[in-house]
């Protein structure tokens, strides 16, 4: 199972490459996963890493509840489109090119954020409005989350 976590901040080079780090890189295993990535548009706009094998498989599966014809042809036609391979050099870099910069409000500095299956390439100051914006009610979950855990765990203690 993919667990990806953690905030990494980076800067694109004057070659339009990223680097991913090896903190990040070393949470894939690469035997499961691939060694390599697709980058794609994700549902917020927001252009994702996915591993390579991972990303085969979520792709090929398709989105679930298409109704007509026509959607299901616009959402694979947009899935694979906006969606490219992208290979790791030795220095674990990354070519971003400039349609893509342009398209995802891409800067200079970045920030990849591991999401569970995903890495979500932000700009960096878009980054952090996000987390202004979010963290109160991200704090709100947490509680509700443990709370639920937690009472959770005492009914499994009753006999």
């Amino acid at each position: 199972m993919l667990m990806l976590t953690g905030e990494y901040e980076h800067t694109i080079d004057d070659k339009n490459r990223l680097f991913i780090s090896n903190k990040l890189r070393s949470q894939i295993d690469c035997e499961q996963y691939g060694s390599n990535f697709y980058l794609a548009m994700g549902s917020n706009g927001i252009y994702c890493l996915y591993p390579e094998k991972y990303f085969q498989q979520i792709a090929l599966a398709g989105a679930p509840g298409m109704g007509a014809p026509d959607e299901s042809v616009a959402f694979e036609r947009m899935s694979f489109a906006l969606a490219s391979k992208v290979e790791l050099d030795r220095q674990g870099r990354l070519l971003i090119n400039e349609k893509l910069r342009k398209r995802a409000n891409l800067g200079t500095t970045l920030t990849l954020v591991g999401v569970r299956d995903h890495i979500e390439v932000w700009n960096t100051d878009d980054w952090e409005h996000y987390l202004e914006d979010n963290l109160n009610q991200f704090h709100a979950q947490l509680a509700q989350a443990r709370q639920v855990q937690l009472q959770k765990q005492g009914r499994d203690m009753d006999f």
